[in-house]
């Protein structure tokens, strides 16, 4: 396929806003592709040229990209700056100042030299991809350009996700959505859209009994479902073990003996270079191959008491390792084994897991196996509870015993347990939503240039409101908010945020990347919010740098959290 026949695909996609129709174009664009770059175009249309677990980025500023434009066309940066502050794009940018070149570069050739300037390092290498990146756009068409010049700025703005791709290779197999639960199953075990897609596009949907979890390619993590009080819990789970909920980072960690150790962040985000130490996790391993989920959390070195999430969560930085290994070192409570010297261990109940996880890691200094306890008895269940309390903790997670390891899904196979109803009369749980935008500050906040910023869960692929957040904020997050969501800020209202009431709209619209948790009192029914439940009294617990916009809490289950209340806010 010509890359200008994609660019088409593309404008079709922008200017389209119904899902069921963006479904339909991405269908008939997979009809038309080959196998052997079906897999190319599906990282390209979520602006990148590998899976997102491989920590591959294009390192391409707006700068730079001005630089290759002006490179490219011939002419002054001083004119693509000007046009580029007159569009406030790019891409739209690139478009308005092509020279008029005709393009018969396929998919492929156009993927390579991205590719290219994604693994191009070292001395010179910013002059390196700049003269790739214009050498490209000397050969393309208008529309072309513009969106390769978007590509690497990840700044496509299709408005869809890896879910509605995998409707879309559904519809292009059978012509509706009905295969999209299979492929999802699939995609849960192997996150990497290009392999699927290439996949079923070679053998069908028969390809997928192949799937098997990977060492070296990341399991969607298995998340919780929150149920209001124990007797609830033992009524629907019956026998279940009981581990301590630790408040730390998730880490699932990939060992190759001989090789490797690789870690991934529960938003699938490649870690390892955050944790050093593990490079000699080896000595506390039985096993040559193992996929480890766990819980990082920082302790004091000198008390050995464990330390908050904020502090633990300094350990996300890709400069200066080794001192922060060394002011806030981790201890990785393990709490399950995906994948063992070959076996795929994901069908496998909890309770076989449990065996040959205990006989798999040794205790050291590094890794300890979480412990638990295993009941049917809803007050020893309660009393459990009670003791993580009173030692700090968040309270328990509860795991139903003869489950599976089911990738990605919220089901009640495992339910967190953090405050019963009717205890303290707030919100049993907290919720943890994306930045939607943010509105100027007032009085002292105006300094800071924001003063609250509303907040989204999740429906569907898109995100509706729940709340405003001006409370439980540090003048120094304030900042800290201010810079970054600065540097997320769009002049429009983003595709995926729906149903937004006029009365919330934010002065400044933010793409959706930054997750936060918050608490409040309770929920009431709302009439203007999109959720249909607002938020009483909000408040920031803390900035979610471990998740990911997908991850957040769904409409559904905010639904479920409010019908969970003892009286009914009204």
């Amino acid at each position: 396929m010509l890359f200008s026949e994609l660019a088409r695909y593309l404008q079709k996609l922008e200017t389209t806003s119904s899902r069921n129709a963006i479904t339909e174009i991405l269908a008939d664009l997979f009809r038309k592709s080959h196998a052997d770059e079906i897999g190319k175009l599906c990282y390209l249309l979520q602006g990148r040229v590998v899976p997102l677990y491989e920590a591959v980025e294009f390192g391409l500023a707006d700068k730079f990209i001005i630089r290759a434009i002006a490179l490219a066309y011939g002419i002054e940066q001083d004119r693509v700056t000007k046009e580029f502050k007159k569009q406030g794009d790019l891409g739209k940018t690139a478009e308005m100042l092509h020279s008029g070149n005709d393009s018969r570069l396929t998919v492929s050739s156009v993927y390579e030299k991205l590719f290219d300037i994604a693994k191009t390092g070292g001395a010179g290498s910013q002059e390196k991809k700049i003269g790739i990146l214009a050498d490209l756009l000397t050969r393309v068409d208008a529309a072309s350009a513009c969106y390769i010049v978007r590509i690497p700025l990840d700044k496509l703005r299709l408005g869809f996700s890896e879910m509605t791709i995998l409707d879309s290779l559904s519809w292009m197999i059978s012509g509706d959505k009905t295969l999209r639960k299979e492929l999802e199953q699939a995609f849960n075990v192997r996150p990497d859209i290009g392999f699927l897609s290439q996949t079923v596009k070679k053998e069908g949907m028969r390809g997928l009994s192949h799937v098997k979890a990977v060492v070296g390619s990341p399991v969607l993590a298995q998340l919780s479902q929150r149920l209001p009080d124990a007797d609830e819990m033992i009524r629907k789970m019956t026998e279940v073990a009981v581990e301590p909920k630790y408040d730390g980072v998730r880490v699932q960690i990939h060992f190759k003996r001989g090789a490797w150790v690789r870690t991934y962040s529960r938003n699938l985000e490649n870690t390892s270079e955050m944790f050093p130490e593990l490079e000699e996790v080896g000595k506390e391993l039985h096993a040559d191959e193992v996929i480890l989920d766990s819980e990082a959390v920082g302790f004091n070195p000198k008390t050995g008491s464990i330390i908050s999430f904020q502090e633990t969560t300094t350990r996300k930085r890709k400069h200066n390792i080794e001192l922060a290994v060394q002011t806030v070192p981790l201890k990785f409570f393990v709490f399950d084994i995906i994948y063992k010297d070959g076996k795929d261990l994901l069908g496998v109940p909890l309770s076989e897991r449990r065996q040959i996880l205990t006989k798999t890691v040794k205790e050291g200094s590094l890794l300890t196996v979480s412990p638990q306890i295993i009941t049917t008895d809803a007050e020893k269940l309660r009393s459990y509870h009670d003791e993580q309390l009173k030692k700090g903790l968040e309270g328990a997670m509860v795991k139903k015993w003869n489950s599976p390891y089911e990738p990605g899904r919220r089901g009640y196979s495992w339910v967190k347990f953090k405050e019963e109803e009717g205890k303290t009369g707030k919100l049993t749980d907290t919720i943890d939503a994306v930045v939607m935008g943010y509105y100027v500050g007032e009085g002292k906040r105006a300094g800071f240039g924001i003063g609250a910023f509303l907040v989204g869960v999740r429906k569907g692929e898109g995100f509706v409101t729940v709340t405003k957040i001006g409370t439980g904020v540090s003048d120094e997050l304030w900042k800290e908010l201010k810079k970054n969501l600065h540097a997320l800020s769009v002049r429009e209202q983003p595709k995926e945020y729906k149903d937004v009431d006029k009365i919330f709209a934010p002065d400044v619209w933010v793409k959706p990347k930054v997750v936060v948790e918050l608490a409040g009192d309770d929920l009431t029914k709302s009439p203007t919010h999109g959720a249909g439940v607002a938020v009483r009294f909000p408040r920031l617990v803390k900035i979610r740098t471990d998740k990911s916009p997908s991850q957040v809490t769904t409409v559904s289950e905010v639904s479920h959290m409010f019908s969970m209340q003892g009286n009914h806010k009204k």
